[in-house]
């Protein structure tokens, strides 16, 4: 059976002021989300660090991770990027015209493509 389905650019109704995170598949220890965001940012002096590896594309806008050892990088559509477990990083910033949309991948342990993905 096919379903659900859905459209990831779609945002019912007006932005809200918070980022919306929204669990589209999962199971086996992977979670495949939707992030929205609209100008949000991590809140100074903070980190986000994850139990999982995660990797994310930004689909649509414009937004900036930094990471604690110091690298900055910027995003735009299609730009991904693979945050390992336990790696402190935070988004210092989002557009909000046109909202930032994410596709995030959480995993126990993810590969990048120079390594054995078979």
């Amino acid at each position: 059976m096919v379903g659900p389905v859905g459209n990831l650019f779609r945002i019912s109704g007006p932005l809200p002021k918070e980022e919306i995170s929204e669990p589209l598949a999962g199971g086996g220890g992977v979670l495949l989300e939707r992030i929205v965001s609209s100008g949000q940012a991590t809140p100074a002096g903070e980190w986000l660090v994850g139990e999982r590896d995660e990797w994310v594309v930004l689909l649509q806008g414009e937004a900036e991770l930094r990471c604690e050892a110091g690298a900055r990088i910027v995003l735009g559509p299609g730009d991904y990027v693979l945050i390992r477990a336990g790696e402190r990083h935070r988004v210092e910033w989002t557009r909000d015209d046109p909202p930032c949309v994410w596709l995030a991948v959480h995993a126990a342990s993810l590969r990048p493509p120079s390594e054995e993905l078979r």
